[in-house]
């Protein structure tokens, strides 16, 4: 287990409790956050995103492009777990000893024991990387629409009282590269997707 002491690490404990409490002026945003950090909600922008593969891409550049988000949440969600999260062992907030008594919790249970990094912060960010670069130059405010949406996600998480910020970087890190990565070999010359000259 990896020894978070220091001030980066106190600094990331206190910008926690400092977000997590404010909730409690809010907590009638609560149903909200939970939604925000579930999967239901997002349906409709994932069928919107699917189209939009298809509209620009066509249905062999779709069926391609859906092939590798495939591999970039398998990735992405793997990675965080076990090269993260398995190795680092940094307790999540809900269940450090050090903040007894100071996390506001929303959901009903805490969910696994570690949390760097975050696998939610990892997975949207990955996505809204990929996705929004592979259609950059078709839909050009797709990328940082994407990439407000994977922070608001990401945030959703404090406010729910289970990941530090500094989780959440770590997943926004990972996913980004992870994605970049991916887009190397998914726009390689000769590809369905490969980068076209304007």
């Amino acid at each position: 287990m990896a020894a978070f002491e220091g001030d980066i690490w106190d600094w990331d404990r206190a910008t926690f409790v400092a977000l997590n409490n404010a909730g409690e002026s809010a907590s009638f945003l609560d149903g909200t956050m939970l939604a925000i950090s579930g999967t239901a909600l997002w349906i409709p922008l994932y069928l919107f995103l699917i189209y939009l593969l298809f509209k620009h891409k066509g249905l062999n550049g779709m069926l391609v492009g859906l092939a590798w988000v495939v591999v970039l949440i398998l990735i992405c969600d793997q990675g965080s777990v076990h090269l993260f999260k398995d190795v680092f062992e940094r307790l999540r907030p809900c269940h450090e000893p050090l903040l007894e008594g100071q996390v506001r919790l929303v959901k009903s249970h805490c969910g696994g024991q570690f949390g760097f990094v975050s696998s939610h912060a990892t997975n949207t960010f990955g996505l809204a990387v990929f996705v929004g670069t592979l259609l950059k130059r078709e839909v050009r405010w797709l990328l940082p629409a994407l990439l407000i949406w994977a922070a608001i996600v990401s945030y959703s998480r404090i406010w729910l009282g289970v990941h530090y910020p500094l989780d959440l970087l770590g997943g926004a890190v990972l996913g980004t590269t992870v994605a970049r990565l991916l887009l190397i070999a998914a726009r390689r010359p000769g590809s369905v997707l490969a980068a076209r000259e304007v």
